[in-house]
């Protein structure tokens, strides 16, 4: 199929101000009615929710690494179906990433550059314009030169100090020619309050986040000329769209009894989550039912839980207070219904978090630790579960501040090797799956089809059980 045209947005480094500015575009652009889909690269769960909040459609991310390079463009394919434009926010600098140390000639697997050439998309180049003169013309031009394979389509100044700082800017960026699509003044009350894994999310900050959304929207709208975007703007390839069913089709007869409910756990607490998750879970025939664990119960029907990422440790008193909750999961985790725990997910389970008692499915406690852990990993799976089998490789990110401490003797779920040493990380227990690392299910179809046939298996021996 034909895929909305796009454009990239990347920058020289991290904190440039790409989140506020690509926010900001895509919210002017569907004021100025178009239908936008907006993209994020990398594993980031966070500035998605601000893009869809800016798009009224959720916001999607396109990692190489965890999906693998062909799933990208079919991915953008399925994201931007029904849209005009397609907007792709991308990660850190422009060509950072993933280095493999081994390759004869390492290159940043999952950079924002690699993403733009997967597409064939033009990348716009947001520059922190404070402490900027005409040497900036020297930065673009590097920029512009380095990778023969990325198109650097235009800039877009951010925080300019001053009508002549823009002039002098402006005068750089012509002289290595490259368009100034956009100059955006500096203003201190458009920064989004942060935390310890950076922007605090956008369903935690409400009406403190639409707000937020609507005066990037305004920004965006006053200071980039929208029209030399959509002028810009590049259509990938055509080809196949990426597409749940087929991904988790297999060439089993279709089951039998009614479509199991996956409960999936969401509000203020847990707030990670890949949109492809629940629709993979759809197609391989689950119901899927969305509760917040801060008031919430555990609803009856409930034939699998998937337990996400987030923030529990900003949520623990609250997370705490809910004893229904907590005893109901303790209780259906003995009896074995299927769990997928994922960092937030993994705290929840254990016994408890900075002191806080917890559902007591595993025995660890966890505490909020000194510093981050954050990267990709290259993981093997320790045992069966209701998503993997003892062997199986993936590829997965870690991004928390948290720690296990007081660990019982539970199996491990996984096991890596990072800076030479040997990790044993996560439990595997009755059915349950708990781990920091995150995968991204349209990775790895195949376990969210497991999972689903689990949560079907054991609803249907929990019917048995009950009419006996």
């Amino acid at each position: 199929m034909t895929a909305a045209p796009g454009v990239v947005l990347a920058a020289p480094a991290s904190g440039s101000g790409k989140t506020t500015v690509a926010t900001g575009l895509i919210g002017a652009l569907r004021r100025a009615g178009r239908r936008v889909a907006p993209f994020k690269v990398g594993p980031d769960y966070i500035d998605p929710g601000y893009h869809g909040l800016a798009a009224g459609r959720p916001g999607r991310n396109l990692d190489p690494v965890l999906v693998g390079h062909d799933r990208i463009a079919p991915l953008y394919r399925h994201g931007a179906r029904g849209c005009d434009i397609a907007v792709v926010e991308g990660v850190m600098g422009l060509f950072d990433g993933r280095i493999d140390e081994q390759a004869v000639d390492p290159v940043a697997e999952g950079s924002t550059a690699q993403v733009a050439s997967l597409l064939g998309l033009p990348v716009i180049l947001v520059v922190d314009a404070r402490g900027h003169s005409q040497s900036l013309a020297a930065l673009l031009h590097g920029f512009a030169t380095f990778d023969t394979g990325v198109r650097l389509g235009g800039v877009v100044l951010n925080r300019v100090g001053s009508a002549r700082h823009e002039q002098v800017l402006r005068a750089a960026c012509d002289r290595v020619g490259l368009p100034v699509l956009g100059a955006l003044p500096r203003l201190a009350e458009l920064e989004v309050p942060s935390r310890h894994l950076g922007l605090i999310p956008a369903v935690e900050h409400g009406v403190a986040a639409m707000r937020a959304v609507e005066a990037m929207t305004d920004l965006a709208a006053r200071h980039i000329d929208l029209a030399a975007v959509a002028a810009l703007a590049v259509a990938p390839e055509s080809g196949p769209s990426w597409d749940a069913a087929q991904e988790i089709a297999d060439d089993a007869p279709p089951p039998d009894g009614p479509d199991p409910v996956i409960v999936v756990a969401g509000g203020p607490a847990f707030t990670f989550g890949y949109a492809e998750h629940r629709e993979l879970l759809t197609a391989a025939g689950a119901r899927v039912a969305v509760f917040d664990p801060l008031h919430d119960t555990l609803p009856a029907e409930a034939a699998g839980l998937v337990l996400p990422g987030g923030f529990p440790e900003e949520h623990a008193g609250t997370l705490a207070a809910n004893t229904g909750l907590r005893a109901a999961v303790a209780d259906r985790a003995r009896e074995g219904l299927p769990i997928h725990a994922e960092c937030a997910g993994l705290l929840y389970l254990t016994r408890s978090l900075d002191g806080h008692p917890m559902a007591g499915v595993l025995d660890a406690a966890a505490e909020f630790g000194p510093r981050l852990t954050l990267g990709y990993r290259e993981a093997v799976a320790l045992g069966d579960s209701p998503l993997w089998r003892a062997g199986e490789r993936v590829r997965g990110h870690e991004f928390h501040r948290t720690r296990l401490v007081e660990t019982g003797g539970a199996p491990p779920a996984w096991g890596w090797r990072t800076a030479g040493d040997r990790v044993r990380e996560g439990a595997v227990v009755h059915g349950v799956h708990a781990s920091y690392l995150h995968t991204h299910p349209a990775g790895n179809p195949i376990a969210v089809r497991r999972f689903v046939a689990a949560a079907r298996a054991h609803q249907r021996a929990r019917t048995a059980a009950r009419a006996r």
